[in-house]
């Protein structure tokens, strides 16, 4: 076994995984569960075959587990296998964490040790120290996702595999599925397979065909046609949305607009209006989406922003029934003909 660090990146672990080179011991924490579990089964899957499993996986659960019994069960050596897995699941019921840091001190270089402690981070200080002290493990925090940062969840993960994603595909991806990472790395799997090994490039052109969203008339394009306030396309997007529902729910559509135009809001009011001051005042390391905002500062001043973000919670309540009973689609024109008058 090998670490070379105490913190690695979910990428880098799958990574590390893939080519048989794990860490004695694995914190993974978190109020992001996809991660947690995703690293579980990699590891098991290529540490053990399913014939070594029976003698060399065991699985606890913190509620029902005894420390000193993990322990023991670290320091057995695996039957007829190159490694045992030992699992304590549900960490986060378990008081007594700190006791397994005797055995983080010189842990069995034939035992992987998985904790999966879910929904918050690992309180235990003196375990997470002597893991540190020892180099004995991996601390992995697994972050709970936003819309922020699912389009760089997504180029990571292309990249990856040694492939590329246009930023417009990104887009599309991101507003079709939202931040449901199992759904994300799904899709994208499927998309990887079909590519041609010479051309690994996922295109705005290959998501429509084969998952079935508009390059032409979906929420990214929205968000580009309100920018520069361009009505005509605005209307045209809108028009095909409402012919095309159950990919296009306005639901979605106006949290889209409400992360757009709050971020607008943010960089009209950064102290430094340059390119990095807005990066800062948005929280985004992309360059590129520092400058669509640029732009759209020519065409919405705050105050605009500020309506319309009281627009935009105005159909929220009313899309819910609160006060009308107005057709989605309707409210939605409505929304946008008050967004481009700002």
């Amino acid at each position: 076994m090998a670490v070379k660090k105490e913190t690695l990146s979910y990428i880098e672990i799958c990574n590390d995984i893939a080519k048989g080179i794990f860490a004695p011991i694995y914190v993974l924490m978190g109020e992001e569960s996809f991660y947690i579990d995703q690293i579980e089964d990699m590891i098991v899957s290529k540490a053990l075959s399913n014939d070594e499993k029976a003698f060399n996986l065991t699985i606890a659960y913190g509620l029902d587990t005894d420390i000193h019994a993990i322990i023991n069960s670290c320091r057995r050596y695996p039957v007829m296998s190159n490694y045992q897995v030992v699992i304590l699941r549900e960490a986060q019921n378990s008081s007594d964490i700190d006791l397994l840091s005797k055995y983080a001190e010189k842990p069995l270089d034939s035992t992987i040790l998985i904790i999966c402690h879910k929904h918050s981070n690992l309180k235990a200080g003196e375990f997470t120290k002597t893991l540190k002290a020892k180099n004995s493990g991996i601390i992995f925090e697994s972050k709970k996702i936003n819309e922020n940062n699912v389009g760089q969840i997504i180029t990571d993960y292309v990249n990856s595999k040694n492939a590329k994603i246009d930023t417009k595909a990104t887009a599309m991806l991101k507003d079709f599925v939202g931040t449901d990472l199992a759904r994300i790395f799904g899709e994208l799997d499927k998309l990887l397979l079909i590519l041609p090994t010479n051309n690994k490039h996922i295109t705005p052109e290959i998501i429509e065909r084969n998952i079935g969203i508009s390059k032409d008339f979906n929420n990214f394009e929205l968000e580009n046609a309100l920018r520069v306030k361009n009505a005509l396309k605005a209307n045209q997007i809108i028009n095909y949305f409402e012919k095309n529902p159950k990919n296009n729910p306005p639901v979605v559509t106006v949290a889209i607009l409400f992360s757009f135009f709050s971020s607008l809001l943010l960089a009209r009011t950064a102290k430094v209006k340059t390119e990095q001051g807005i990066m800062d005042a948005i929280g985004t390391k992309s360059s590129y989406r520092a400058k669509i905002f640029i732009e759209a500062m020519k065409y919405y001043s705050t105050a605009g922003c500020v309506n319309i973000i009281g627009y935009l919670r105005e159909f929220d309540t009313k899309s819910k029934g609160i006060n009308s009973r107005q057709d989605q689609y309707q409210l939605l024109r409505e929304l946008i003909y008050k967004i481009l008058h700002s």
